[in-house]
């Protein structure tokens, strides 16, 4: 049985009623999810990085189809085999006045692995051996060999003030005290769970925002966020569910807004000698682990009905995924077949491998990380009965799966995860890559999984300068890991906006974020 812990909707409700509408020059955005911290190295996770760009800058910036453009630096360029020279934008200041330097840069490089927070930060800062300021707007980044992506990784890496210090901690940040960077908005305050505040910032050095004040309200409840934009306690909303999205397109006082995006629902089975939840035949516990079995993976993969998850399950807003990143995206490989059902030839998979009735297994998913993961991860659990397959599936709040996920305590999980960088070496070297501290390669790869091959094919593309040899690396190295199913891919997700009809000007983007300096009234 699915079990969830989503707030309840009408406890959400009676909060909103008590809340103001917005004014003219204020923006009330409702958000299924906010930040868990205000600090911007304390954790990789989307809606922390959504929210916490309107107070702090990045120093690579990237626009709605995750194409780069200049943030803090202006330009970049390779020097040497592991030199990249980044210059920095002059006139810059830090909301407290101070001017923002390449020293500034330089400190939050470095702060980045003194940060524990549930999702490490260092995924992005991962071929950096060490960091030398030329002058206040040059900085050099030696790496550790080739790195030819780093500008795509710098696109998260969040700069604050160098006076801020290695010592300052999370509490800091989330009083507000340690909450000053270069960005269009400066930090007013914020409620866990609740809502984040900010103003306007009038030394911004872009284009000045078009609202005074802008509160992003989390509101996780979908039924609760949607009665919110129809009452008009909020202008916008995110993370439409599919359930309401044709009557809201359908209906005249509001307008939707539909996008293609980055995330990719991913089953990850472990393959783990020693399993932190049991998988059980007839009672007891196996001492071997059945998903160590391709053919046990390729069973279940094979017993997933991606069209129906598609059209039915998600109502239309998805399209079936048959690798970890969308078409187009640099690695993304066409030699890969499309997915297929066939519940027939999974259960004569299953019964090759030794389990002809199948096993129970625990199955653990996000509720409330993106549109429809809780429902796609019952759905899983269902078409998995078919295969003869006994799922205990349980779908938990983001705050509590996450940082149990990266302890390693379940046997089987499903999340999302964007290819935010545009290219393979974040996803497969984050997700695939066999694990290893020194390289900051394996960061997010709970399953245990390890391929010598998939590591040598990628390693070498990740030190390849020449991108169309690099890109053919990738895309074998992606050949490998989906014909060994390291993760099973299910659905690229589509995200939906509403907002009152005829009130905002938005551009909806394809990593799903909604960043308020970008939406202007209409």
């Amino acid at each position: 049985m699915l079990k969830t812990t989503l707030k309840s909707g009408i406890a959400a409700l009676a909060l909103l009623a008590a809340a103001p509408a917005a004014m003219a020059d204020d923006l009330i955005i409702g958000l299924r999810a906010g930040p868990d911290s205000i600090d911007p190295h304390w954790s990789t996770l989307g809606s922390q990085a959504e929210a916490l760009r309107h107070v702090f800058d990045t120093l690579v910036d990237v626009d709605e189809k995750l194409q780069l453009k200049p943030g803090l630096a202006v330009s970049w360029e390779v020097i040497d085999d592991t030199t990249w020279e980044f210059k920095m934008r002059e006139g810059v200041k830090f909301h407290d006045g101070s001017d923002f330097t390449a020293e500034d840069v330089k400190f939050s490089i470095e702060r980045i692995p003194e940060v524990t927070g549930p999702m490490p930060m260092t995924l992005y800062t991962k071929y950096v051996d060490s960091v030398e300021v030329v002058d206040d707007l040059t900085l050099r980044v030696k790496t550790k060999g080739m790195a030819p992506s780093l500008p795509n990784d710098f696109t998260r890496l969040f700069v604050v003030s160098s006076d801020t210090g290695m010592e300052a901690r999370n509490e800091q940040f989330n009083s507000g005290e340690m909450a000053i960077g270069t960005g269009p908005f400066t930090f007013v305050s914020w409620q866990p769970k609740g809502d984040l505040v900010v103003e306007k910032f009038d030394g911004y050095w872009g284009d000045a925002p078009a609202w005074d004040k802008v509160t992003r309200r989390e509101i996780p409840d979908d039924a609760a966020r949607v009665a919110a934009l129809k009452s008009g306690q909020v202008d916008l909303i995110n993370y439409v569910p599919a359930t309401d999205y044709i009557s809201m397109k359908n209906d005249d006082s509001l307008e939707t807004f539909v996008s293609d995006s980055v995330y990719i629902l991913n089953v990850a089975p472990v393959v783990k000698d020693v399993l932190p939840q049991p998988i059980i035949v007839n009672g007891k516990a196996l001492d071997v682990n059945p998903l160590q079995d391709l053919r046990v993976r390729k069973a279940m993969d094979l017993a997933i009905n991606r069209d129906v998850l598609v059209n039915v399950v998600l109502e239309g807003l998805g399209t079936p995924a048959n690798q970890l990143m969308p078409e187009g995206f640099f690695g993304y490989s066409s030699e890969i077949p499309a997915p297929v059902y066939d519940i027939e030839q999974a259960k004569a998979l299953l019964t090759e491998a030794g389990y002809p009735d199948g096993f129970e297994i625990d199955f653990t998913c996000t509720n409330n990380r993106v549109p429809g993961d809780a429902v796609v991860c019952e759905a899983l659990a269902q078409m998995w009965s078919r295969l003869g397959l006994k799922v205990n599936a349980q779908a938990l709040n983001g705050t509590v799966f996450f940082p149990a996920a990266q302890r390693e305590e379940y046997t089987m999980t499903m999340s999302a995860w964007g290819t935010l960088t545009g290219e393979a070496a974040y996803t497969y070297g984050a997700l695939v890559h066999t694990k290893d501290e020194e390289k900051g390669f394996g960061n997010f790869n709970r399953a245990g999984y390890s391929n010598p091959e998939f590591d040598k094919v990628f390693g070498e593309g990740s030190q390849t300068l020449d991108p169309d040899a690099r890109k053919k690396l990738y895309e074998k190295a992606s050949f490998i890991a989906m014909e060994d199913r390291a993760l099973i891919p299910t659905v690229i997700l589509q995200s939906v906006w509403a907002a009152k009809a005829g009130k905002l000007d938005f551009v909806p983007r394809i990593d799903q974020e909604t960043r308020a300096y970008a939406i202007t009234p209409e």
